[in-house]
């Protein structure tokens, strides 16, 4: 009995009743699962977050005087004592609400300073760093190389520096480097150049302080400051030589040098105000190098604008100048920056004691779990295992909880997307209506022309001489060779002799037996058949073939069939096993097997 459609159907819905409840099940344990990773990650990532951030914040509220702290116990290892770190302290505070910058980086500029001037006492430390950090800021330099010329200068300077004082002779030099910078054409990094390249040997000379800052100033308006240096030191070198060569004194009373006009006013004595050719020969030979004459043609164009220089560099004692410039300088946002620094630093300084108390014990804590590790080393490492399974587990879980996230995510991506689809599925569903029931007019339009029936009629007729080609043979093998059988069969030959042309040409205009070696043919075929052959060669219908038709009968074989129980083969397949509700009956069991089998 074949199955309906219906009954296919229902057959379906109840097995997908059935699985519906047990995935049901299954999707909302998974909903769970995920709704627990996600909450349990979700207070995870809070928590360390907020522990994280609170850790952040203390360590941003201490961290200005932490880094303060370091930078004074750097300058402390060059056994300072804890006055002058007092000191310097409250200094670098101090100028860093006055312009700007950490006090961190003004106590740090202490150390090099310490390190090249070795004996500084009480505030002279605190003196040096300020006044540096001051002409830095005044004379666009960084803060290191003009910690480096404050110790050149120191050095080239130092008794003078020792019987002023020191402090007060660092601030002097600070005014005056700034005053330097600003009357001539040179920034502080090329007048510590200047200086660093002429070294000691003016000083050693006699010549004061602001003399050679003027004369390299000057120098620096037509060349950088190294190479001024250079040229002051070949002068230098070339001027006892030079007095015998030119028979001038260029020394006083006392065997010293004079000043750098004095000695201009006697070579322009001799020369006159400009150097011809020779001149400037006799001179370089006199001095021994053209450096030298290059220094005396340069300034002695303007010995007038040298003595006023020297004179205003002298009268600076203090570092005003250096201040005003500094200040000018420094913007109200950078001094605002610079405030709130040593706010932090000074409350943070008062926060630590505590907090390093605290830390101290945590301190303690790691040591001694570091001892504790080196006794048990296996007992940690299965600790650590397990914390790795953990973060691991943990993660995994995470992992899970971020693509179901992604999963719902894209859901609600494809909503708009699945929505145009179902409008899509829509319109054609009406349009594969229409296209229906166009079909069902064009069939019967089909229909209703003769030329259909006649077309139909025509391959009927070819479909009914196809069957008589099966029974053919065996209906002639069974009448025999019996006259009488041979009559019918020759009649019969004669009767459809004449379809046969008609058979064979429609056969072969359409294909039907293409490529067949057994194509049947119309019988009663005469070896003249007309010209229109068919695709395969037609065997004879006097060829010996088996006998469908037993000889017999059908009845006489189909009782032998019965008697020996058939001739079928039995095949196992397993076993059934039917569920029911109802009483089994014989009707229920096999439409039970039909919802099986289909």
């Amino acid at each position: 009995m074949a199955l309906s459609k219906l009954q296919r159907l229902e057959f379906a819905i109840g097995l997908r009743d059935n699985a519906s409840v047990k995935v049901a099940k299954l999707r909302a344990s998974l909903s769970r699962l995920n709704e627990s990773v996600t909450s349990q990650v979700t207070g995870i990532g809070a928590g360390a977050a907020g522990a994280f951030g609170a850790a952040l914040s203390v360590q941003q509220l201490v961290a200005p005087a932490i880094d303060l702290n370091r930078a004074l116990g750097e300058v402390a290892s060059l056994d300072v004592d804890g006055s002058a770190l007092k000191s310097l302290e409250a200094e670098a505070k101090a100028f860093a609400v006055q312009y700007g910058g950490t006090a961190a980086d003004v106590v740090r500029a202490s150390y090099d300073i310490q390190s090249a001037i070795a004996g500084l006492k009480g505030n002279e430390l605190a003196a040096f760093t300020v006044s540096s950090g001051v002409l830095a800021k005044a004379t666009k330099a960084d803060v290191a190389t003009v910690t480096s010329y404050m110790g050149t200068m120191y050095g080239i300077f130092k008794q003078q520096a020792d019987n002023m004082g020191r402090a007060q002779w660092v601030e002097q030099l600070a005014g005056r480097t700034a005053l330097a910078v600003q009357v001539f054409k040179t920034t502080g990094n090329e007048m510590s150049s200047a200086f660093t390249a002429i070294g000691a040997n003016a000083t050693a000379a006699g010549i004061r302080a602001e003399e050679q800052m003027a004369v390299l100033g000057m120098l620096q308006s037509t060349m950088g400051g190294s190479e001024a240096g250079t040229k002051y030191k070949a002068f230098l070198a070339g001027v006892g030589n030079a007095q015998k060569e030119l028979g001038l004194s260029f020394t006083d009373r006392g065997g010293n040098m004079l000043g750098m006009v004095d000695i201009l006013d006697r070579i322009r004595g001799k020369f006159g105000d400009t150097l011809e050719v020779a001149e400037s020969d006799a001179l370089k030979k006199a001095f021994g190098s053209d450096e030298a004459v290059s220094l005396i043609k340069l300034l002695l164009a303007d010995t007038k604008g040298l003595a006023r220089n020297i004179d205003t560099l002298g009268k600076v004692q203090g570092m005003d100048k250096a201040r005003q410039m500094a200040a000018r300088m420094t913007d109200v946002w950078g001094r605002l920056g610079g405030a709130i620094n040593v706010v932090a630093s000074s409350f943070g300084q008062v926060l630590l004691p505590p907090l390093e108390v605290v830390g101290g014990h945590i301190v303690e804590v790691l040591g001694t779990l570091n001892r504790w590790i080196g006794i048990a080393p296996n007992l940690f490492r299965w600790i650590g295992y397990l914390s790795v399974a953990s973060v691991t587990f943990a993660g995994v879980m995470g992992l899970v909880a971020a693509v179901t996230g992604i999963g719902r995510l894209a859901l609600v991506g494809m909503a708009g997307p699945l929505k145009l689809v179902a409008v899509a599925f829509g319109l054609l569903t009406k349009v594969t209506g229409l296209q229906t029931a166009a079909q069902w007019l064009l069939n019967s339009a089909i229909l209703a022309n003769p030329i259909t029936w006649v077309v139909l009629g025509v391959l009927s007729l070819i479909a009914v001489l196809g069957d008589c080609l099966g029974w053919w043979d065996a209906l002639k093998s069974s009448l025999g060779d019996t006259a009488w059988g041979n009559a019918l069969v020759e009649t019969v030959l004669a009767v459809i002799a004449p379809f046969r042309a008609m058979y064979n040409a429609i056969a072969g205009v359409m294909g039907l037996f293409s490529g067949s070696a057994s194509a049947p043919a119309m019988p009663g075929a005469a070896p003249d058949a007309p010209s229109v052959e068919p695709p395969a060669p037609v065997a004879s219908l006097e060829a010996a073939r088996t006998p469908v038709v037993p000889s017999a009968g059908l009845m006489r074989e189909g009782g032998k069939v019965f008697a020996k129980g058939g001739n079928s083969k039995t095949t196992t397949i397993g076993t059934v096993n039917i569920t029911t509700d109802k009483p089994m009956d014989a009707a229920l069991m096999k439409e039970q097997l039909e919802l099986a089998a289909g």
